[in-house]
């Protein structure tokens, strides 16, 4: 009776044990089947940075972090005072030109003009003077009563007297055409190409939105100093929006350039459209999958941008986006 009853407890025990080993097989067929692999990406827009050609001091902000801006909305307002400095030497240098050029179109210049005329006319005279005296001493010489050497001396003196009209009237033409005036309205000129190019730099003080988008992140705080060119702020363009993932080259197919797939957006909770437009690998510094050891080759990753086909509502940079392959 014993021996009955200790065979039926260990025939129970070798089926409890195969029924268990069969569940466990059955479970683990279906928990370490293959599923299909997981390629996690992110959504990626255009950002630009905003900085100012003058160094100063942040005097105020107009946006904030988050904020919306339009394209030539003032995002920030520097304060520096080196700049205006400048600007009214600039504007002292331009009155100082200014002045000296009307004081020589209104002052000493009438007088100059007038003086350069008298002693044209004073040569003039000479010249007149010069040219009857030689005149009567060739007739004299030709009839033999006058020496070829007073006709030398005569010559002589007309010949000076020609130059010296013709120099004075040089002179009386450079004061009359204004050889001073151009001078100095070319120095009014500089200076006042000096006035506009710091008041360009005054109005960099201004920073000014380029396109519409969104302030990312603002670094410095008001009452800091920034140097020329320091970055102040980051845009975000929401509108230049992409998706990029990193692929294992085993994982490529079905991705070329132009393929259209669906990804799911888990915070979304939606699948969206995208499209490919970008293709790289990513170079040795990427990680490597190793397969040597299998007597494989080694795969490599590669960087994939796709496009969404239509706009996504609450599409946020950051995001992760899934693709099952």
């Amino acid at each position: 009776m014993d021996t009955k009853s200790q065979n039926s407890n260990m025939l129970l025990a070798f089926l409890t044990l195969t029924g268990v080993i069969a569940i466990v097989a059955v479970v683990g067929f279906f928990m370490l089947r293959k599923g299909p692999e997981i390629v996690q990406g992110q959504a990626e827009v255009t950002e630009y940075r905003v900085s100012s050609k003058v160094p100063g001091r942040i005097l105020e902000f107009r946006v904030k972090e988050g904020q919306s801006v339009q394209a030539g909305d003032t995002l920030a307002i520097l304060e520096a005072p080196d700049v205006l400095a400048k600007l009214e030497q600039a504007r002292a240098a331009e009155a100082a030109a200014q002045a000296q050029n009307e004081k020589a179109l209104k002052g000493a210049r009438h007088e100059q003009v007038q003086a350069a005329f008298e002693m044209w006319q004073k040569a003039k005279a000479g010249l007149e003077i010069a040219e009857k005296s030689y005149k009567r001493v060739k007739n004299l010489a030709d009839q033999g009563v006058m020496s070829a050497q007073k006709l030398d001396e005569v010559t002589a003196q007309r010949d000076a007297a020609i130059a010296t009209e013709k120099a004075a009237k040089a002179q009386y033409d450079m004061a009359k055409n204004g050889a001073e005036r151009e001078d100095n309205a070319a120095l009014v000129d500089r200076a006042k190409g000096a006035v506009a190019e710091v008041e360009s730099y005054i109005k960099e003080t201004y920073l000014i939105a380029q396109t519409a988008g969104e302030v990312s992140e603002i670094f410095p705080k008001v009452g800091e100093l920034v140097g020329t060119g320091a970055p102040i702020m980051n845009i975000a363009i929401l509108d230049d929006m992409w998706v990029t993932f990193n692929v294992r080259e085993d994982l490529l197919q079905g991705l070329t350039m132009g393929t259209e797939f669906e990804a799911f957006v888990p915070a979304l909770d939606k699948n969206i459209r995208l499209k490919v437009n970008y293709m790289k690998d990513l170079g040795t510094y990427a990680a490597w999958k190793a397969t040597k050891t299998t007597g494989q080759f080694d795969l490599k990753t590669f960087e994939v941008k796709a496009l969404p086909q239509e706009k996504v509502e609450g599409l946020r940079p950051g995001m992760s986006v899934i693709l099952k392959k």
